[in-house]
């Protein structure tokens, strides 16, 4: 390459990283600002209140306690809070059984390490446990005797317990960020399937199957934040009034995991139709017309979900419910001119697709399923 070209180089990976780096610190200001009031508070009450000298654990733990997450949740705070306490507590233990040296502390985190397997099997849980004890044993003993570290812990891990349920973010805006990704892609594989039906392309269909496939993983990360944000509106006071809409959401996504589940039987049914070439021409307009539509519902689906606005979240899921409903009541083998058992097969596998995005607008399983004519 070039000297100039690579000067060219160089500068344009510079740029991109540093707008990354940019963006990147703009969105963590807030945790940033959490983790420094929680950290400085904690130092502030144990040497101010209780008298402590350079009570440095207080801070740590608080620090290490509340981690830098958009989101921490209850209980990977009292994890990490209560696994940086017992280290510190098995440490200060031991310490006054065995005193300090490189022989003590390999016996102290040797110990630490079976205590935190023994009391749990978090990875993060037995990590802090044994560093903070390791921490104790080879660090010099405070003024105020070996168990202030202990205290100080405490009072690390209750500052940013008190800091995740008094101050935490938004618990609706990750699953609703996650929910508008997963049936993004959901629409996708919808679409890929119609496209797949109008070029008779198996390979086509067979790209949709791996593309509902991979949203496994999007589905199991928007469960886990949906948990999460539970836990959160639960016990913020400042959030509390967010459950029932949390919970629609939820209920929500259990139904798109059903539609996800369906899509992908569909697609692997759709390549063998494809295949066999089950389908005529009339066919083939008329189901791929049904799959574009019901794509375009599942975006308008998305945006009520994902929206911020409950008269804009009203509005859009009113539309996806009449959308879907109406590719419902057409989801009959004659209607479609489909004949043969493949064609049926495909709108059999349709049907309750359909019917689990009906119920992720808000209507009950029966009164989706209401929708379709009967066989």
């Amino acid at each position: 390459m070039p000297p100039r070209q690579g000067v060219t180089a160089t500068l344009a990976f510079l740029r991109k990283r540093s707008r990354t780096g940019l963006k990147r610190s703009s969105n963590s200001v807030v945790p940033a600002l959490q983790m420094t009031v929680c950290a400085v508070g904690a130092y502030a009450f144990a040497e101010e209140i209780l008298g402590h000298s350079g009570p440095l654990f207080a801070a740590t733990s608080s620090m290490i306690s509340l981690g830098f997450s958009r989101d921490p949740r209850i209980r990977r705070v009292l994890e990490v809070a209560i696994g940086c306490t017992l280290g510190i507590s098995v440490g200060d233990l031991l310490l006054t059984f065995f005193g300090t040296g490189l022989w003590q502390a390999a016996v102290v985190l040797f110990i630490s390490i079976l205590l935190a397997r023994f009391l749990d099997s978090g990875t993060i849980f037995t990590t802090q446990l044994g560093l903070q004890s390791l921490l104790v044993v080879l660090l010099p003993a405070p003024e105020g005797g070996p168990f202030t570290r202990s205290v100080d812990a405490i009072v690390g891990g209750l500052f940013a317990l008190v800091i995740t349920v008094l101050l935490p973010r938004d618990p609706r805006r990750e699953p609703k960020t996650n929910v508008r990704s997963l049936l993004g892609e959901l629409s996708g594989v919808i679409r890929e399937s119609a496209s797949a039906l109008r070029q008779s392309d198996s390979t086509l269909a067979w790209h949709a199957l791996v593309r509902a496939r991979n949203c496994q993983s999007q589905l199991d990360t928007l469960t886990g934040g949906m948990k999460a944000a539970q836990e959160v509106a639960r016990i913020s006071p400042a959030y509390r009034r967010h459950r029932d809409e949390l919970g629609d959401l939820r209920s929500a996504i259990e139904s798109i995991d059903l539609a996800i589940r369906n899509s992908r039987v569909f697609s692997r049914r759709l390549t063998s139709a494809i295949n066999h070439a089950a389908l005529t021409d009339e066919a083939i307009e008329a189901l791929s017309q049904s799959l574009e539509d019901t794509a375009d519902a599942v975006d308008a689906l998305s945006r009520g979900l994902s929206a911020g606005d409950a008269a804009e979240r009203r509005l859009n899921l009113r539309r996806a419910r009449t959308e879907l409903a109406a590719v419902a009541t057409d989801l009959h083998p004659e209607t479609l001119d489909i004949s043969g058992l493949e064609g049926e097969g495909l709108v059999l596998l349709l049907r309750p697709l359909v019917v689990d995005l009906l119920s992720a607008t808000g209507l009950s399983h029966e009164d989706a399923a209401d929708y379709l004519p009967r066989l």
